[in-house]
């Protein structure tokens, strides 16, 4: 079982290697957040990448893709639900493009952890004027 900060950096971490690569840009945004967002201020930062790897591990077994899904639905209070959608949507924007693959990741974690569409649409809105670029 995985606490709350675990799911919030699953959520994250598959976002940011949903196109098959993880960039510097969404790891340091990772670490960017896990710095400074009240969520993570009882998180042992150190074990950021620990937590990265497991996720990537996670990833690479059969039906890894489902079972991170389900263990961020199931360890994330409703209360950090929107906040896991959004956390994701800056990971995905922070290289200033999202792939098809990542788009679909994020259509995805939507209705697995139950985002409305227009909650969603709010943040999806926020994440791309936070991280645009001319």
């Amino acid at each position: 079982m995985i606490n709350h900060h675990v799911a919030l950096l699953y959520a994250m971490v598959v976002g940011a290697a949903a196109d098959g690569s993880l960039a510097d840009s969404e790891l340091e945004t990772i670490r960017d957040i896990v710095k400074h967002l009240p969520v993570f201020a009882d998180f042992e930062q150190g074990n950021l990448a620990q937590v990265a790897s497991a996720a990537t591990d996670l990833l690479t077994e059969d039906d890894g893709l489902d079972v991170v899904m389900s263990q961020i639905k199931e360890n994330l209070p409703d209360r950090l639900r929107a906040t896991a959608y959004a956390l994701a949507c800056d990971v995905v924007a922070a290289d200033g493009e999202a792939t098809q693959e990542e788009l679909r990741y994020l259509e995805m974690l939507r209705h697995e952890i139950n985002v409305d569409r227009l909650t969603a649409a709010a943040i999806e809105r926020g994440a791309g004027a936070r991280y645009a670029r001319l």
